[in-house]
């Protein structure tokens, strides 16, 4: 999709957004312009987003731009798990450290953006080097890498409110300078070529949920109980905000691992609090489970490890069993909306089962301590 749309803009000048682009992408993914009711396959990102498939937009042949771009994903989604297993302080033993890997790839969270050539992927991996830069005191890298996750703005928007109030907090304004330094800069530059795409991007965010499966747990309610769906929303979106304003509040001031476990808990209520997403953008979501993964190993040692890979078995069978088993065969294999609930709920349950721990400061191993006490 986004390969049609950079051509068409870099080669001939046509607006990634127009409605001729839009049937080239159509015709390509089902041999001609799509009909009423299916997916109208239209681009919906920020136009600024052309820097990261420009270089695949250069490969004439669709297919090996296709091949080549599933590569770079499946680069970037283990160089974004082995980064979550490093930032979170997750350790486990080699073979452990493979079966993550491999689960990584091929759980129904993993495999479905991989299968979609969806971008969400690279937007996971820099948010977990948003995480990384924070840790280290690098707020000029961090601002730069939040500026650039925004090329699937609805993913990191309250990630970035968050970001940006916990900065405030301790007094690290760089990393919000350098984020808006980095929004408006490219915006700035993708106007050289379209100078109006903010508009015309925000008609096809407008328009978007109108040819997309129900995109919130509201719009999924509204589906399954149309008499009391909305207010069941409404409902679970104020508590929803109820809690990460209580959660947002507590970590004010407080020191980076608090951060991340509030982090990990606003990236999990996003998927549920009534922005436009979809489950396969649930991938983002690995960073909160290799957090609880490293709490339970640095706690319960060996019952941790076999909690982790007991999770990753359950996940990756029961996640697939359920697609399998509730699977829409219409005009196309579409996902049932109950796979917008299964994870998100494993996580904010896991979340605050390791939520007093990962409040703790890191301590140093009992080996460790002793080592310096000789000293």
């Amino acid at each position: 999709m986004h390969w049609v749309g950079t051509r068409a803009m870099l080669m001939e000048g046509i607006s990634p957004y127009s409605d001729i682009v839009a049937r080239r992408i159509q015709t390509i993914a089902y041999g001609r312009p799509a009909q009423p009711g299916e997916h109208e396959l239209r681009v919906a990102y920020p136009l600024y987003s052309v820097i990261l498939f420009l270089p695949f937009s250069l490969i004439s042949d669709f297919t090996i731009a296709r091949t080549a771009w599933m590569t770079f994903l499946e680069i970037a989604l283990v160089s974004f798990s082995l980064l979550s297993a490093r930032l979170t302080g997750w350790r486990p033993a080699r073979w452990v450290m493979i079966i993550f890997i491999l689960f990584s790839l091929f759980w129904y969270h993993g495999a479905r953006p991989l299968i979609n050539g969806n971008a969400v992927i690279v937007v996971a991996l820099l948010l977990a080097g948003v995480f990384i830069a924070l840790k280290n005191g690098s707020d000029e890298l961090a601002g730069i890498l939040l500026g650039f996750s925004t090329i699937k703005p609805q993913i990191v928007i309250l990630v970035i409110a968050y970001v940006f109030f916990w900065s405030i907090s301790v007094r690290r304004w760089r990393v919000v300078l350098w984020t808006i330094i980095t929004i408006v800069f490219i915006s700035i530059l993708a106007m050289f070529f379209i100078p109006d795409w903010p508009l015309q991007n925000l008609w096809e965010v407008m328009r978007y949920p109108s040819y997309n499966p129900p995109g919130t747990p509201g719009a999924v309610f509204a589906t399954w109980w149309p008499a009391t769906g909305n207010k069941l929303s409404w409902g679970l979106t104020g508590i929803l905000v109820l809690l990460l304003g209580g959660e947002w509040l507590a970590s004010r001031r407080k020191e980076f691992h608090w951060f991340l476990w509030t982090a990990c808990l606003t990236l999990t209520a996003d998927q549920w609090i009534g922005i436009q997403t979809d489950p396969g953008n649930f991938i983002v979501l690995l960073v909160p489970l290799v957090l609880i993964f490293a709490m339970w190993e640095k706690r319960l040692r060996r019952a941790g490890v076999i909690a982790a890979i007991g999770s990753m078995l359950i996940l990756f069978a029961g996640l697939w069993l359920l697609f399998l088993g509730t699977i829409d065969y219409g005009y196309q294999p579409q996902q049932s909306p109950v796979m917008f609930f299964p994870f998100p709920l494993f996580l904010l349950v896991g979340l605050y089962w390791v939520r007093w721990w990962a409040m703790k400061p890191a301590r140093m191993p009992l080996e460790e301590l002793r080592g310096v006490e000789s000293l």
